[in-house]
């Protein structure tokens, strides 16, 4: 039989081995990122990264092209206004309507009279030429937003090839490993609650580094974008032990672009969530994928499957317990 003072510390250290496992996410989450998964999460990043920006390129350049069409529409309507007064002009010109404007001028015996039609000749000749002039403006205008047409179209079949290339590699890596099947079922219904994040000019997410404090337990830095996604998580209601930095292993938990986010009320447990912690970690999938494109998303880790942008839901083979398997928890990438 222990003695008290054993049980004693017997009791502590239980109690400091169970603050430890929740308190680190490192050994609350042992191997998530090691072995073949950590060439998996190497080749999802780089392939989803480049599939994201080419994605947003795509995106911008439609929207562009619809906006030039619009464009054109007018355009088109503007030059045949023009091409009909321009008509009219140079019928005016064959039939001598400025020489006999000039005739009448100089036949005038009356000073008042002659700046009177002075300046109507001078009115009407400026104008002539001012239609003349956007006439020609507006043809140049039409063939530049033809030229921009192409361009668009151009850009966007470049933009589709990049992303067919980087689902390719993605669902190769994934196949590497064990996974990237066809999966029954899959989180769903997810409500979009957030804003879209601010892009480069052509639809690019910028590039970001782990450059503010993670408010999380794990004590580090993490992005902007992936601050953005934990705030707005928690506004959505997912409240419960969430860790995102981490010094060891690979991914994004190093670059402050991950976090994982507990099933379980009190932490990450040992186990395979059920009833209503995987309730929640199906609901807090759904979200992150209805909120993806406005938030930044890589990829969503849930269950044995892992949510891409460019295939949507794939089984996903993680070897070891629930940590590895991300059936403790939900792990969100960000661009």
């Amino acid at each position: 039989m222990l003695t008290a003072p054993r049980r004693i510390l017997t009791f502590l250290a239980t109690t400091l081995l169970l603050v430890v496992a929740f308190a680190d996410p490192a050994r609350a989450e042992p191997g998530e990122d090691g072995g073949s998964n950590l060439t998996v999460r190497q080749a999802l990043d780089k392939a989803l990264g480049e599939y994201n920006d080419a994605k947003g390129r795509l995106d911008k350049s439609t929207a562009d092209q619809a906006a030039i069409e619009a464009d054109i529409v007018k355009t088109q309507a503007r030059l045949a206004e023009l091409e009909v007064a321009a008509t009219s002009v140079a019928s005016a010109a064959y039939r001598g309507r400025r020489v006999s404007l000039v005739n009448v001028m100089i036949g005038s015996n009356n000073p008042q009279e002659l700046l009177h039609d002075m300046s109507t000749i001078e009115y009407m000749v400026s104008r002539d030429d001012k239609s003349l002039r956007e006439l020609g403006e507006t043809r140049k205008k039409l063939e530049q937003q033809k030229a921009d047409i192409a361009a668009a179209i151009a850009n966007q079949q470049a933009q589709l090839k990049i992303m067919e290339a980087n689902k390719k590699a993605a669902e190769d890596a994934l196949r590497k490993a064990g996974g990237g099947g066809a999966v029954g079922s899959s989180p769903s219904g997810g409500r979009v609650t957030t804003k879209p994040v601010a892009r480069n000019s052509d639809g690019s997410y910028p590039k970001e580094g782990c450059t503010v404090n993670d408010p999380t337990p794990a004590d580090g830095c993490i992005s902007p974008r992936m601050l953005n996604a934990y705030n707005e998580a928690r506004l959505a209601g997912f409240t419960r032990y969430t860790s995102c930095f981490r010094s060891g292993g690979g991914g994004d938990h190093p670059l402050g672009k991950a976090c994982d986010f507990s099933a379980n009320t009190s932490g990450f447990v040992d186990a395979n969530a059920t009833g209503g912690d995987k309730a929640y970690g199906d609901n807090l999938a759904a979200w992150c994928v209805a909120n993806a494109k406005n938030l930044g998303v890589k990829y969503v880790i849930w269950y044995r499957q892992i949510w891409q942008p460019s295939s949507g839901w794939k089984s996903y083979s993680g070897s070891g317990g629930p940590a590895a398997t991300h059936t403790n928890h939900v792990h969100l990438s960000m661009q």
